[in-house]
């Protein structure tokens, strides 16, 4: 009897199993899967990730955005609660170019706790400075500047808003790896020029900052105030950090639309290959400017959804085709901003970043779904 009780209760536990288990997703070999979830929570937030099946071990960089000073559309951090208390990350940003609470480390973490990012560590990651990667074989870049404590972490999640961008088009994990763990030198060789120029030199007070401050001794004082030696600025944007006055800013030149969103991938592509990534895309309050944007104006689309893959190309992809369709036309962020981002999916994939074809699967059912049903 006991035996027959034993064998009754095996049946039942493997019926139970059968019947819970997911349905396999084959995908061919030029194919990624890209997880989707319709209702935005924590709870789904932690399903996508752990529908990854990634095991990542050691310390792990969760790279988010904490929000301009003024910015009422970056993601709630109260999504993330459940991961993190899942893996147990740390908070990963960089400083910014442009002066304000994200531009000194800081103010950049009490805006990050303002902002309600209270539950994790909080690692600006180029708060001791920058460090180069090398980078071969690219068409703008022989190396790469990010952050110093970029080696201190074994894994990163990159956990990106997908909304618009005025010269990006739209900001995805692309954007979020490369802009987003760039230092202030890494930003400035994306955006501009190497070097930065002076607004109104003339009202520099001699206070000897900015020379005393440059690692590359290219600051002199002269009797119009600071003067850049071209030939040995290293482009680390310190000046620009370090004046009191604001003297100091990047040179923004014109730069080609395919130009930069090259310059984008390419940093990306140099760091996703440097650790190991994995990325989930929220598609909510999606607005025509980025979270940078201190007065970023109302969203002009409702939410969407969120993705998570492995493959940067497919998830950035996915979430291009799926805000198009739910905006009714062939690329919303062209339509708003003037600018496409589908360029960064194709260079990306030009450079074998990844797969532009995806299946879409539901993370709740384990089933495939079209761009149809998901945007319904």
């Amino acid at each position: 009897m006991k035996f027959r009780f034993l064998a009754l209760a095996v049946i039942a536990l493997a019926l139970v199993s059968c019947k819970e288990q997911k349905p396999k997703i084959e995908t061919a070999a030029d194919e990624s899967i890209v997880y989707f979830c319709k209702d935005i929570t924590p709870e789904n937030i932690l399903k996508l990730y752990e529908a990854l099946g990634v095991k990542q071990e050691g310390k792990i960089g969760l790279k988010v955005h904490f929000g301009e000073d003024g910015n009422q559309n970056f993601l709630n951090p109260e999504l993330l609660r459940p991961l993190v208390e899942k893996v147990n990350p740390t908070f990963v940003e960089t400083n910014v170019l442009y002066v304000g609470k994200r531009r000194y480390t800081d103010s950049h973490i009490a805006l990050a706790k303002e902002h309600g990012f209270t539950f994790a560590p909080i690692d600006i990651l180029d708060a001791d400075g920058e460090t180069e990667i090398p980078a071969e074989g690219l068409k703008h870049y022989t190396k790469i500047k990010t952050g110093s404590h970029f080696n201190d972490y074994d894994n990163y999640i990159i956990y990106s808003h997908f909304k618009g961008h005025g010269s990006a088009g739209f900001g995805g994990a692309i954007k979020n790896v490369s802009m987003g763990l760039a230092s202030p030198g890494g930003k400035m060789a994306m955006h501009a020029t190497n070097f930065p120029t002076t607004a109104d030199p003339e009202a520099c007070v001699n206070c000897q900052r900015c020379v005393s401050q440059c690692p590359a001794q290219a600051i002199t004082i002269g009797e119009n105030g600071p003067v850049i030696d071209t030939t040995k600025c290293i482009g680390c944007a310190k000046c620009i950090a370090e004046c009191p006055l604001k003297i100091f800013k990047p040179d923004w030149k014109e730069i080609e639309e395919n130009v930069f969103l090259e310059r984008l991938v390419e940093y990306a592509k140099v760091l996703s290959e440097a650790k190991p990534m994995v990325y989930i895309n929220v598609m909510d309050n999606i607005s025509k400017t980025c979270d940078c944007s201190a007065k970023a104006p109302a969203p002009f689309m409702e939410k969407v959804g969120a993705v998570a893959s492995t493959d940067i190309v497919a998830i950035e992809m996915a979430c291009h085709q799926l805000t198009a369709a739910k905006y009714g036309n062939d690329d919303a962020f062209k339509e708003v901003n003037g600018v496409s981002g589908f360029g960064q999916v194709q260079y990306a994939h030009q450079l074998g970043m990844g797969n532009m074809k995806y299946v879409l699967v539901d993370v709740i059912t384990g089933e495939r779904i079209s761009i149809e049903d998901a945007i319904k």
